[in-house]
This record gives C-alpha cells, structure tokens and sequence, in this order.
C-alpha cells in the first residue's frame, strides 16, 4: 500500500486515535469519507479491538510511518510532508481500541444541503448497505469501546436525529460511561420540541446546530427543503429547557456558514441578536470556499472584514463567540513591590503569587462546572527568556468561586520554580479547563520576567 514518489509524502493521526462507525455497521478510517471507500473492518462480523489491531490497520500505520500510504487516496485530512521531513515513527500497535469514536446513525439527511456531497442527490445512501444503524450493534460497540474512550462524536454523514432512538442512544451512551464526552452535530428538523428536551436530559455534553442565516429566505437558499422557523424553535426548546432544569450541558452552539446572500452586517447582527435573545451558549461564524458560486467574498481570509471577525470563527478558537461581549475576555494584574524588576526565586522551590483578575467580559466565568470541563482555572506557564514555551502547563490555581461579569478577584497561586538557575518568563492566563486558553480568542495575558538562582550566586 505504500508510497514512494516524493511529491506525495504525507502523514496522519487518525489511524492512531480514532475510527467511525457507518449506519450500516462497516468501520471507516476518518471522517471525510462519505462514499465508505476506506473500509478497515465490519463491526458486524468481528469486534472493534480486532479492526484496530487488523492486518489492514497495521499495514496503513506501517506505510504512514514511511511517508504515506495508496490506502488513503483523496482524503483530504491527509497532512503534507515537506521534501526534505522525515515522518515522526509511531508504535504500529496502538493499543487495545481507540480513544475516539464517530458513529454514524444514518446516512440519510431530511433537506438537499446545495452542492453538498452528503445531499439525497448525491446518492450517498447507496453507498451503505443499511439505512439505520441497529441499534443492538450499537450497543454492543459502545460497550466494548466505551472504557477507553475519551469522545464520541454522535454524526457523521446524514441527520442523526432521523433514527428514532438517537435520542436514546445519546441517553444510554451518557448512562454507561459518564466520562465520554458526547457532541453532535443537527440542522435541528428531524427533532421535535418533545425530542429537543429530552436530548437536554441525556447528558450530551455538547451540541451544535447548524442554522445558515437569521431569516428564512436566506436560510433556505443553502439548507434547501429546510425550515428555518422549525430549526430555531428546537434549538430554543433546549435553551429553555436548560436552564429550567438549571443544567450546565449541553453546551449549545449555533454555527452559521457564511454565504454571499447571508452575509451582510444586517443578518449577521440580526443572528447576535437572536443568539443572544434565545439563550445559545456560542454563535460563531463557519468560512467555506464551496460553493464556487455561493461563498462569502466579503469575508475572504486575508480581507479586512474577515480580521473584524476572525476571533467568532469556528476554526480560529475554541471560545470565540460572535454574541456581543461574550467571548472571555479577562484582565489579569500581577502586584509587585518592584514592577520594572524580575521575579526572583531559589530553584526548586515554590513562589506564591496574588495576582488579580477582572471578568471584562458578558458571561460569568465559572469556578466547578459537570465533569471537570469549562470551568475556569488560573493558569501560568513557564517560558523561556526568549519568549518560547517551555511548559503551558506549569501551574494552576482554582477560582474562590464563579468571577461574574464586571468582578475582580484575587487568585492566589503557588508556582514551582525551576530546578535550573536561569532567565525565565512567567505568562499568566486563564483556561476554560478542557477547551482553550483565553489567549486564543485574543485576550491579554500577563507575563512577567523571572530569575531563578542557586544558594550560592545569582545568574548573570
């Protein structure tokens, strides 16, 4: 299966982390496979430890190890190599399963999406050989995986919720293994006001809906046959019923694609208004270049109107919200009897620093949030002089308690200072625990630099 022509040397992480599930019950390698040509087994006739640990599988990572492999053929996830890089080896044996699953409930999709690979005129239903995934397959794959799974991806190709027992299987998914983070992606048609509650109930730790415009007329130029007022009223079902229940998940987005038709600063404002009205935790931005005919020139990378909106763009950051004043934004204010001079401190020992922090921002940052992920930790990481990364991860402290909008608190932290004297920078940030930084959606951080010195003289 390998490659030998230099021009064509790529590499890949999926075939070590991740497999999908088709509605049909094939197991594929990634997930920009819509046709199911890149078949590594079938859950049907064997389990899914023996198609991660198949002789197809094996020989995939083995070619990927020597730069590439005929197996992937057009997928697009494939990553480049320069000419002159030599592919990082990884073990061929990867464990007993992997740490990600999608699962495919159907390929089927209620509205024809323009141009779109997965739309009912692409004939992508023909390509499977079950129109639903059966359910008792399901769960005998979920349970044998769930243990060493990390995330679940409830989508792939098709509406999901067009199986009637999708909403049951994100219940038993929750249910058997807790610790899985659940996400999924809808249009929100094939759910009723009934079915958009109970989904709040099932635990999903994640949800986005994909609604491309603020007004039905645009909206229905892309998601053809789609409803837009039905769209909004499922996602704004589960908004209420959210916070009825007083639940932190799901995490509800509303992603918009931007087209030529739906892209004006009157619909975009009219979507932060809605966004905001109905309660959706994320609105953000989707750029495309496809169709050829229908994408936003307006917002071309590189324009000035796109840096305007970079930070609420889907594939930017993990925080970025497009609802006005709700990205995180904080400012963090270390006290020092001497702010012109560094940091001083004995290696291998601890510093313990009170810096401040003001919530600049809209929403509250939260101290506890359901299964560890979103709340909002102190975070400093260590640098060095140069300003290069040496440890993102160096130190953090909890919040006293949730930082409301508009409020300053002191947070104290106690950092460990390096074993090695030298010249260091420590930067201080916040971390929605699980997503991102804050810097990554473009707010401040603090850095201040530090000196570590031996017992017997200070560095030069």
């Amino acid at each position: 299966m390998s490659l030998n022509h230099q021009a064509t040397r790529f590499s890949c992480s999926w075939p070590w982390s991740t497999l999908v599930l088709t509605c049909d019950g094939r197991v594929v390698c990634g997930c920009a496979d819509p046709y199911a040509k890149r078949v590594l087994g079938d859950a049907r006739t064997g389990t899914l430890g023996q198609i991660w640990n198949g002789d197809t599988i094996r020989a995939l990572r083995t070619d990927l190890n020597q730069g590439g492999s005929a197996f992937c053929g057009d997928c697009p996830l494939k990553l480049p190599l320069d000419p002159d890089a030599v592919p990082v080896p990884r073990a061929v044996d990867a464990g007993p399963r992997p740490s990600r699953l999608y699962v495919e409930c159907t390929a089927a999709c209620n509205i024809s999406c323009l141009d779109a690979c997965c739309a009912p005129e692409a004939g992508i239903t023909r390509t499977r050989q079950a129109g639903m995934l059966d359910f008792d397959l399901f769960t005998r794959v979920i349970d044998e995986a769930g243990p060493s799974l990390a995330r679940i991806d409830f989508f792939n190709y098709g509406e999901a919720f067009l199986h009637k027992r999708a909403v049951e299987m994100c219940g038993y998914i929750k249910s058997r293994f807790p610790q899985v983070y659940l996400y999924t992606r809808t249009n929100g048609l094939a759910l009723t006001e009934a079915r958009a509650r109970a989904l709040v109930h099932s635990g999903i730790d994640e949800v986005t809906f994909s609604v491309d415009g603020a007004f039905p007329e645009s909206y229905a130029r892309y998601r053809q046959r789609g409803d837009f007022e039905v769209a909004m009223r499922n996602l704004r079902a589960m908004c209420d019923e959210k916070r009825r229940a007083d639940r932190d998940v799901p995490f509800l987005n509303w992603r918009y694609i931007l087209f030529r038709w739906n892209d004006s600063a009157e619909e975009m404002d009219h979507a932060r208004t809605l966004a905001e009205d109905i309660g959706v935790d994320r609105l953000t931005w989707e750029i495309t270049d496809h169709p050829e005919s229908a994408y936003s020139r307006r917002f071309a990378p590189g324009s000035e109107a796109y840096a305007t909106i970079r930070r609420e763009i889907w594939d930017d950051n993990n925080l970025g919200n497009a609802i006005p004043g709700a990205t995180p934004r904080a400012r963090i204010e270390l006290p020092r009897p001497f702010p012109k001079l560094p940091l001083l401190a004995r290696r291998g020992s601890r510093m313990r620093l009170r810096p401040r922090v003001h919530n600049l921002s809209t929403r509250a940052f939260p101290a506890q949030a359901s299964y560890g992920r979103r709340l909002v930790r102190l975070g400093a990481q260590l640098r060095g002089a140069d300003g290069s990364m040496t440890d993102r991860d160096h130190a953090r402290a909890w919040l006293p308690s949730t930082l409301e909008p508009g409020q300053t608190l002191e947070i104290p932290i106690s950092v460990p200072v390096p074993d090695a004297p030298g010249r260091y920078q420590l930067t201080l940030d916040l971390v929605s625990e699980g997503i991102d930084w804050f810097e990554a959606c473009g707010s401040p951080t603090t850095t201040a630099p530090l000196v570590v010195w031996c017992c017997s003289h200070l560095p030069g």
